[in-house]
């Protein structure tokens, strides 16, 4: 099984963005069109794009759901979202319309019974986004900490027949400071499953040392800001990952 490269895209009010930390006050303007945007990354070979709806994710609501849907349909690469998917009308409304994977994470914490019946529902389509600051699960665009170990939750979730858990630590989120390895680690040994890493990567030795834990269940990576600071390509990437 390859280690996937996920480019990110984080849309709000219509444009490619990114936040410091999960901070929507602290925000930097990449691009106009996520459309756009994804298909670069697709033509580039991108066989995943990372779609989060930062709209979504705070109201509760789905509001950038046009562009995922454009690039589900149009593009040569499978795409997979999350951010304001609170029912089982939003998780349907992406599944029917070609979107291949849709992540849920704050409802995962506040309603897990609901989560865990998605999970079931939908097997092998719903991801579980676990957001850790301190090791306890953030919530609600990680303007909230709950009392939840990440792990339990992970552990939850597996039990429940999740494949998949997209793991971000927030302190190193947006930072360029490298990831987490080692809470990345945990909690796929503690899952048993897919887990894929987000946040910090900077270099690609970030991605080749996150690669190394492959066997261990790690994988792919979602990467964001080193993208858009010319850090390096998405071509860089799938080639230091394939060697």
């Amino acid at each position: 099984m390859s280690f996937i490269i996920y480019p990110a895209i984080d849309m709000r009010g219509g444009k490619c963005v990114r936040l410091l930390q999960g901070d929507y006050g602290k925000e930097t303007v990449y691009g106009d069109s996520p459309f756009d945007m994804a298909s670069s990354f697709a033509e580039s070979g991108a066989e995943w794009i990372h779609m989060v709806d930062l709209d979504g994710a705070r109201d509760g609501k789905r509001v950038n759901d046009t562009y995922v849907l454009q690039a589900a349909k149009e593009l040569n690469a499978r795409v997979q979202i999350g951010g304001g998917i609170r029912s089982e009308a939003d998780i349907a409304h992406y599944l029917e319309n070609g979107v291949s994977r849709v992540i849920i994470g704050s409802i995962a914490v506040s309603n897990p019974e609901f989560a865990e019946e998605m999970v079931r529902k939908y097997p092998g389509q719903i991801a579980i986004g676990i957001d850790a600051k301190d090791g306890y699960v953030a919530t609600h665009g990680w303007i909230s900490t709950s009392e939840v170990k990440a792990v339990d939750l992970g552990k939850r979730f597996a039990d429940a027949g999740a494949e998949t858990f997209i793991f971000t630590d927030i302190a190193t989120d947006g930072m360029l400071s490298g990831p987490n390895l080692e809470a990345v680690r945990i909690m796929a040994e503690e899952t048993g499953k897919n887990v894929i890493a987000s946040g910090g990567v900077s270099q690609l030795d970030d991605l080749l040392a996150l690669q190394k834990f492959q066997n261990a269940g790690v994988g792919g990576a979602i990467v964001g800001k080193a993208l858009y600071e010319g850090r390096f390509t998405v071509k860089e990437a799938l080639k230091a990952v394939s060697q």
